[in-house]
C-alpha cells in the first residue's frame, strides 16, 4: 500500500488570452496548448512508494471520486491562474483533505495562499526534501522556502510525462536552463530565478527528450526557458549534440523557445539552432522608443536595429514571435504608430501586445509602491475572465498619461496587426525572408502524418467555416508553394494561429471599448493605492 496518494492539480487559466488558442487547437484536435511542466517535474521528485495522480483543469475535470482518492493535494501555479488555485484549496479543504500550494505566484504572493495548509516556496529542487521529511513526520502544515537562487537544476529528475495525454496538447515543454542576465524592470523572472543562467547537462537534457521519444511523442516541443541564450557557451555545446540526437532518430521533434534579440548578432548559434530543428522563437521587444528601452532597463535592445535583427532571425529559418507593451511612463502619444510600424517594418506575424502590469515582486512594482502609484490590488487575480488577461486587464497603476488615451493607443495597435489583410500580408512576407535550406526545411520528417493532418484540418476551417479568411489564406499558401515550398510549414503554423488571434482580437478591441468608455462617462473609479512609502 502507497505511504500516501498525491492528486497533482493545475489550475484553470482565465479564459481570454492571445496565449492559450483556444480555437487554434480545437483545429489540431487539442484542448489546450501545453502541459503542466512544473507539477510532472515535482512528481518526478516525490518518493516511488507514493502513488500519484495529475488533473489538468485546463482540459479535464476535478471529480469528487479524484478528491476522495487522495491524501494530499499539491497545487498552485501563475498569476492568471490565482483564483482557481484558490478554488481548488477551498475545494479540497472541505472535504478535510491537506492542501500543499506552490509555483511562482505562491512564491512571489505568499499572502494570497493563506488558506492552504503547506506554503512551498522557490524552486522545487531547493525545499520539496524537506517537505516530503516533514509530510513522513506527520507536519500536517507549515511554510517550507528553498534559498534563492540556489537550486542545483543538473539534480532535477526527467519529468513524469507518462502522467501526460499527449493528445491533449498541442506542445510538450521542457527545460534546459533558469535565469536570465537581464535587469528588466517589469519582469519577475529575475527575481524568482536570479541573473546566473543555471543549465542542465547535455545528457541529462537529452535524456529528457529520450523519455518523451520512448513514449511515443513526436511533434512540437517548446524549451520554455525564459532566455534560451541566457548562458551561451553552455548552450553552444548544447545545440551540436541536441541536432545529432534528432538527425539519428529523423527529426522526431520541431522545436521552439524564447530569447533575447541578441541572439541575431550571432550567426553561429543561429545555424546551431537552425540544425537542430528550431522553427520558431519568441523574443521580449516591448517598444520601439530608445527611451522607453533605456527608462525599463531593457537597453539592450538600443543596440542593434531591431526590424534588421527580427531579418537575420528569419535568415536562419526561424520565423519570430514577439511582445510588446503599452503604458509605460515614458511613451509618446506616438505609441500606437511606432509598434505598429515596426511590427510591420520586421514582418512579425504573430506580435503579442499588452497592456504594462505590474507584477508581484519585480523593480517596477517596487518604484511604484514607492511613487504611492501602485493599486491597492495590484498582486490580484481578476476571477472574471472576461478581464483576466493582460491585454484587457493591464494598467495596475496610475499612469502618467491619460488611461484612455492609453488604452485607445493599444487598441488601435490590435486594431491593424490583426486586420486580416496586414496579418496575412505580414505571413507572406515572413515566408519570402525564411532560408530553409536546414534541418528545419524538411518536411519528410517523423511528423509527417500529423503533418498532413493538421494541414487538412486547416484548409477545411479557413476555407468553409472562416470564409473571411478563404481568398487571402489560398493566396498566402499558393505564393508559399510557388516562392519559397519549403517554408510551407511554418506558413501554416501562422496561419493556424490567427484562427485564434483573428477573433480573439475583436474580443479584446470589444472590451477596451467598453473600458474607455466607463473612463469617458465617469463610470470608473480610481482603484485605491498602497500606501507610498
Amino acid at each position: 500500500m502507497a505511504e500516501c496518494n498525491v492528486l497533482l492539480v493545475y489550475p484553470r487559466f482565465n479564459a481570454g488570452s492571445f496565449w492559450n488558442y483556444g480555437a487554434t487547437c480545437e483545429l489540431v484536435g487539442a484542448k489546450y496548448p501545453a502541459p503542466p511542466l512544473g507539477l510532472i517535474t515535482v512528481a518526478a521528485m516525490l518518493p516511488d512508494d507514493w502513488d500519484v495522480r495529475l488533473i489538468d483543469r485546463n482540459t479535464d475535470s476535478l471529480t469528487g471520486d479524484d478528491l476522495a482518492w487522495a491524501d494530499m493535494v499539491m497545487t498552485g501555479g501563475m498569476l492568471p491562474q490565482q483564483a482557481d488555485t484558490l478554488a481548488v484549496i477551498q475545494r479540497a479543504k472541505s472535504k478535510g483533505i491537506p492542501v500543499a500550494v506552490g509555483g511562482p505566484d505562491a512564491t512571489s504572493s505568499p499572502e494570497a495562499y493563506e488558506a492552504a495548509d503547506f506554503l512551498v516556496l522557490g524552486e522545487a529542487e531547493g525545499i520539496l526534501p524537506a517537505f516530503i521529511d516533514a509530510w513522513n513526520d506527520g507536519v500536517r502544515n507549515g511554510r517550507f522556502e528553498a534559498e534563492k537562487f540556489k537550486a542545483d537544476v543538473q539534480s532535477s529528475p526527467i519529468p513524469r510525462f507518462d502522467l501526460l495525454k499527449f493528445e491533449d496538447y498541442v506542445q510538450i515543454g521542457v527545460q534546459y536552463s533558469r535565469g536570465c542576465p537581464f535587469t528588466c524592470e517589469f519582469c519577475d523572472i529575475i527575481e524568482l530565478y536570479g541573473r546566473v543562467p543555471r543549465t542542465k547537462s547535455n545528457d541529462q537534457m537529452l535524456a529528457e527528450l529520450d523519455r518523451l521519444y520512448e513514449l511515443g511523442y513526436r511533434g512540437h516541443v517548446d524549451f520554455v526557458d525564459d532566455n534560451l541564450i541566457g548562458n551561451k557557451r553552455a548552450v553552444k555545446q548544447f545545440l551540436p549534440e541536441l541536432a545529432e540526437w534528432q538527425r539519428a532518430r529523423n527529426y522526431p521533434f520541431e522545436m521552439s523557445t524564447e530569447a533575447s534579440l541578441n541572439l541575431a548578432d550571432d550567426e553561429a548559434l543561429l545555424k546551431m539552432m537552425q540544425d537542430a530543428g528550431y522553427f520558431s522563437v519568441f523574443i521580449g521587444i516591448e517598444s520601439p522608443d530608445p527611451e522607453v528601452l533605456v527608462a525599463t532597463r531593457k537597453k539592450q535592445n538600443t543596440r542593434r536595429d531591431i526590424a534588421k535583427s527580427v531579418h537575420k532571425i528569419y535568415e536562419a529559418g526561424i520565423f519570430v514571435l514577439a511582445g510588446f507593451i503599452v503604458g509605460f511612463d515614458e511613451e509618446s502619444d506616438k505609441v500606437a504608430d511606432e509598434i505598429s510600424n515596426l511590427i510591420e517594418e520586421a514582418a512579425i506575424p504573430v506580435a503579442m501586445t499588452g497592456l504594462l502590469y505590474a507584477l508581484p515582486n519585480t523593480q517596477l512594482t517596487r518604484r511604484l509602491a514607492k511613487e504611492g502609484r501602485l493599486h491597492a490590488d495590484f498582486g490580484i487575480d481578476d476571477p472574471d475572465t472576461l478581464d483576466g488577461d493582460q491585454c484587457t486587464a493591464g494598467l495596475n497603476f496610475t499612469t502618467v498619461r491619460s488611461r484612455a488615451q492609453i488604452l485607445g493607443d493599444f487598441q488601435q495597435i490590435i486594431e491593424r496587426v490583426y486586420a486580416p489583410e496586414a496579418y496575412f500580408n505580414r505571413v507572406q512576407r515572413v515566408a519570402g525572408m525564411l532560408n530553409m535550406s536546414g534541418a528545419n526545411g524538411s518536411i519528410f520528417g517523423a511528423g509527417f502524418l500529423h503533418d498532413i493532418k493538421m494541414f487538412g484540418k486547416l484548409v477545411w476551417a479557413m476555407t468553409f467555416h472562416e470564409t473571411t479568411y478563404r481568398a487571402p489564406f489560398w493566396k498566402t499558401l499558393f505564393k508559399t508553394v510557388l516562392t519559397n515550398p519549403k517554408a510551407i510549414k511554418p506558413v501554416m503554423m501562422m496561419l493556424a494561429l490567427y484562427v485564434h488571434l483573428g477573433p480573439f482580437s475583436r474580443f479584446v478591441i470589444a472590451q477596451i471599448d467598453r473600458q474607455i468608455d466607463e473612463i469617458e462617462n465617469g463610470h470608473w473609479e480610481q482603484p485605491e493605492l498602497v500606501a507610498a512609502e
